[in-house]
């Protein structure tokens, strides 16, 4: 592969940006929340919502960069001080709730046909989990089937088994989801790539 320049590179890696939400309900550990937004950027979203409600809000730009990488200033943070004000933001923008939970009436990931282009994806605190009013307010909620004694996952681990699960979904073998003008269906919409080309043209 050729050497991109700058441009093209920020160019590419903006095309590649899939539309999504990850959306972390009281995450704790700024470690925990560094990973998230590593992955995040991994696999191609953009957007992250941060919840605090009962734990001390952490700034998303000022995590360390051992973590995180410096994926965090590539990423569009928006902070909530509740779960309510967070899921009419979404609702009102068109986004289908997924809640990850170890509940009996969840369905298993594998079930899940994440179709729908705009969809977010909600996950809690590391040791209590979602909140009762992120679960019930979801539209679907899912879990990630366990076989070991230890039926719990590091909420990193699980924001990326979802990730992949969803951009496996996005980008069936042979044929990637794109459109007919070669555009993926999934990407994020003209006036969003044009501020974000413009933001990251900014950023050393």
């Amino acid at each position: 592969m050729k050497n991109l320049s700058r441009q093209e590179k920020i160019k590419r890696v903006i095309d590649n940006r899939q539309e999504g939400v990850i959306v972390l309900e009281n995450i704790a550990d700024p470690h925990n929340a560094a990973a998230v937004w590593r992955t995040a950027d991994a696999f191609g979203f953009q957007k992250i919502y941060l919840v605090y409600s009962k734990e001390k809000a952490i700034n998303p730009k000022k995590i360390g960069k051992a973590s995180s990488a410096s994926a965090n200033k590539w990423l569009s943070f928006t902070t909530f001080k509740n779960i309510n004000d967070c899921y009419e933001k979404l609702r009102k923008d068109g986004y289908k709730i997924y809640a990850t939970v170890l509940d009996k009436e969840a369905s298993q990931i594998s079930e899940i046909r994440f179709q729908k282009k705009k969809i977010a994806i909600v996950l809690g605190n590391e040791h209590r989990g979602l909140s009762e009013k992120a679960i019930k307010g979801a539209d679907e909620k899912i879990y990630i089937p366990m076989k070991g004694m230890v039926q719990s996952l590091n909420i990193s681990v699980t924001a990326g088994i979802v990730m992949y699960e969803v951009e496996r979904q996005r980008e069936p073998t042979p044929n990637p989801s794109l459109d007919k003008e070669g555009k993926n269906i999934f990407g994020l919409n003209t006036k969003e790539k044009r501020e974000l080309i413009k933001e990251f043209g900014r950023l050393k």
